[in-house]
């Protein structure tokens, strides 16, 4: 028989709660809503210094009721607090790293908790510092806490010798997390989680504690099968019926898919901050550049209207590539001939023998670059691909777009044959290739062609990023002439560009499944190379050749 619950009696400067059972507190919300006002400063941007006086939205929403709802504890025979896990999402830039520093301080030094255990995760100890840094901030920023608190920079480490408790950084994939025993948990950005595994260690550990509390916040992602999609899913439910799980609180803001992003109106929903510390201004001018780009508009909605994305996106806007064709050739001979004895670099993306293969030659001028693909496909492939696009690739094959090979296997001598050729009609400067079974092929195509320093690297975010963007800038410009080629419109129309989870700025081709899709892309990473190569050696300065991974044969 469960014993007899007792009224709450919690007191603050004279103000008792006299409620019994599952209650809203009053007195331990003005707590936690006391600790921000008087001991916490904002440490950023023209508040800084200023005493954090959270917005109506912060109070109200959340500080009061996560730290207010209480339920009676048979077991301790005291009131606790109701909730264990916090899911916050917000779209970026609406205060989640203040609020979590916030509470990560109060969870140390107010929560009443003997030697509190308080772990800041993300997904690299990187990330997750900067809920650390603004929480030391406020930490020297603060009289009572600096004389309190002590702060380790290096070890990312503040330690309360009253309490012996401590807040320390880690990282989502670091070890020996079964041992802990968190009584506070800040996960930041679980967006780029790579998987559940220390959520469930740090959960699991904090089962000793009296009133444990995980707080998530983070921005939408782009993939709903990761854990944090599942997540969100998962909190969605439970904000929609929250006797599923009475235990977690919810606040999110993700902006409904059907509303139209461009109307101002709709921004605020996803930015509660807009109109006090965000400015509108900077939205506008990312809406304007998300109008034209399928890209920036991806990011827009992720990033700014909190809306679940799918990490691939259809990349080029074709009304522009065909604006740009330049001179159109009535076949790939004649788009050959009409760039001889001119300067140019190469990308060269290869292809399982059994299926498509491309190199791209750009050749640079004064107001833009030109573009000559060759493409080459075994019968086999062909066959195939035809049977799935309506008989397109002998299409392509009859002006010369395509090079078909005969049998199921690439003939890669013809491959070398008409690079040798286009090196005798060209003056090739260089070019990159796929760092894909590469090495035999390059080497015999320098052999062939005289060729020096030809650089292999993965075709992975930091290779092919940077290309991708100029691409589209050149393309928007119109200076990214193709000359009506059909197979490499086709290419680039199908090309879906995936994005980081944790870097919207970083992108890569999708390269479709070969074995069941019908579409083709290998024109783009071959072009995307061909840019890489003009651009790291043909004078610009930054070099994806800095990084790791790469082979100059």
């Amino acid at each position: 028989m469960a014993a007899r619950q007792k009224r709450c009696g919690y007191t603050l400067d004279g103000l008792e709660c006299k409620k019994v059972g599952k209650h809203f507190c009053v007195p331990r919300a003005n707590h936690a809503q006391a600790f921000f006002e008087e001991l916490l400063q904002h440490t950023k941007g023209e508040h800084a210094r200023q005493p954090f006086i959270p917005e109506d939205w912060q109070r109200e929403d959340i500080i009061r009721p996560l730290f207010g709802h209480v339920i009676w504890s048979d077991e301790s025979q005291s009131y606790r607090r109701q909730f264990r896990i916090a899911w916050i999402e917000l779209s970026r830039k609406n205060g989640k790293s203040e609020l979590q520093a916030g509470i990560a301080l109060y969870l140390l030094v107010a929560d009443g908790e003997e030697s509190a255990e308080i772990f800041g995760v993300a997904r690299n100890r990187e990330q997750a510092s900067v809920v650390f840094d603004v929480a030391a901030q406020m930490v020297r920023f603060s009289p009572v806490l600096a004389k309190r608190l002590k702060i380790t920079p290096h070890r990312k480490r503040i330690y309360d010798q009253r309490t012996n408790s401590f807040y320390q950084v880690i990282a989502a994939d670091a070890p020996g997390l079964l041992g802990s025993n968190p009584s506070g948990v800040i996960a930041d950005e679980i967006l780029a989680w790579r998987d559940k595994d220390v959520w469930d260690s740090l959960r699991t550990g904090m089962g000793t504690r009296r009133q444990p509390l995980m707080v998530a916040a983070t921005t939408a992602g782009n993939d709903s099968e990761s854990f944090a999609g599942l997540m969100h899913k998962e909190m969605q439910a439970v904000a929609d019926e929250p006797s599923r799980s009475p235990h977690i609180f919810t606040y999110l803001r993700n902006t409904p898919v059907d509303a139209d992003p461009w109307d101002e109106r709709n921004w605020y929903h996803s930015n509660p901050a807009l109109g006090s510390f965000l400015k509108i201004e900077s939205l506008r001018e990312e809406a304007l550049e998300a109008q034209n780009n399928p890209i920036a508009e991806m990011a827009f909605r992720q990033y700014r209207l909190n809306q679940w994305q799918n990490s691939a996106v259809r990349w080029m806007r074709m009304h522009l590539w065909d604006k740009c064709a330049g001179t159109i050739h009535r076949n790939a001979k004649a788009t050959l001939e009409a760039f001889t004895d001119r300067e140019c670099w190469f990308g060269l993306d290869l292809a399982a023998r059994q299926d498509l293969t491309a190199i791209c030659y750009l050749f640079p001028s004064d107001d833009g670059v030109d573009l000559v693909w060759r493409m080459w496909a075994p019968e086999s492939a062909v066959a195939r691909l035809d049977q799935l696009n309506n008989g397109r690739f002998t299409e392509f094959a009859k002006d010369g777009w395509l090079t078909i090979t005969q049998g199921d296997v690439l003939d890669y001598e013809k491959v070398y044959a008409d690079i040798e050729s286009d090196a005798a009609r060209f003056t090739i400067l260089g070019g990159d290739a796929d760092k894909w079974s590469s090495d035999p092929v390059i080497q015999e195509i320098e052999s062939r062609t005289y060729i020096n320093g030809i650089f292999a690297y993965t075709n992975d975010f930091t290779h092919m990023s940077d290309g991708m963007h100029r691409i589209f800038d050149m393309v928007t410009e119109g200076k990214f002439r193709h000359h009506g080629n059909p197979l490499a419109r086709f290419c680039f129309e199908a090309c879906e560009a995936r994005v980081a989870k944790y870097d919207p700025d970083l992108i890569r081709p999708d390269k479709p499944n070969r074995t069941t899709a019908s579409k083709r892309i290998d024109a783009v990473p071959a072009a995307v190379m061909a840019v890489n190569a003009w651009h790291t050696r043909g004078g610009d300065t930054y070099s994806v050749y800095s990084e790791q991974d790469v082979l100059i044969l």
